[in-house]
């Protein structure tokens, strides 16, 4: 398997021939146009912003809430349970929103690890939202591993913080 990077920072694991091509002639479409040209319309002009911040739709947050892992875990807690259940109740109040569910790790540990870790995080949210009703095309993941972290101290309270699985929506 070979981390292909994907979006802000973040990495997709794919096996996939097609997925290198596809990573080849991206870059290549983003270097004949400049990568400026794309800002937060994206590529054929559709917003991208509220997807990049997961804030579409109710402030900086956005509409739905983040869960959170112990250490080395991808496994759903109970109280993340009723977090996921508010989250699709929503997702199916609102059917033509998507939402992206992105991995996040703490800084321990090696980029590959946490990449890989984050992964796994992110597919754990979306089964458990399919497993809820919600349509797996409508849920995309991806993992940001520890680049994307939402406390900068080095210490428990902040590390908790940053492993957790955070929900985009996008319509």
């Amino acid at each position: 398997m070979i981390p292909v990077q994907c979006g802000r920072g973040g990495w997709v694991i794919s096996s996939s021939k097609i997925a290198k091509v596809v990573a080849v002639v991206s870059l290549g479409a983003m270097l004949a146009m400049g990568c400026s040209s794309i800002g937060d319309q994206g590529v054929g002009g559709t917003g991208t912003k509220g997807f990049d911040t997961g804030s579409l739709g109710s402030g900086e947050k956005g509409p739905l809430s983040d869960i959170h892992f112990a250490y080395n875990e991808y496994t759903i807690e109970a109280q993340d349970g009723s977090v996921l259940r508010s989250n699709a109740s929503w997702l199916q109040t609102n059917a033509q929103s998507r939402v992206q569910v992105e991995g996040h790790c703490d800084e321990r540990g090696s980029e590959e690890y946490n990449i890989a870790l984050g992964a796994k995080r992110a597919q754990a949210a979306k089964d458990y939202l399919v497993t809820l009703g919600i349509a797996s095309s409508r849920i995309s993941t991806i993992s940001y591993g520890k680049e994307l972290p939402a406390c900068q101290d080095h210490d428990e309270s902040c590390w908790a913080q940053n492993r957790r699985d955070h929900f985009a929506v996008s319509k």
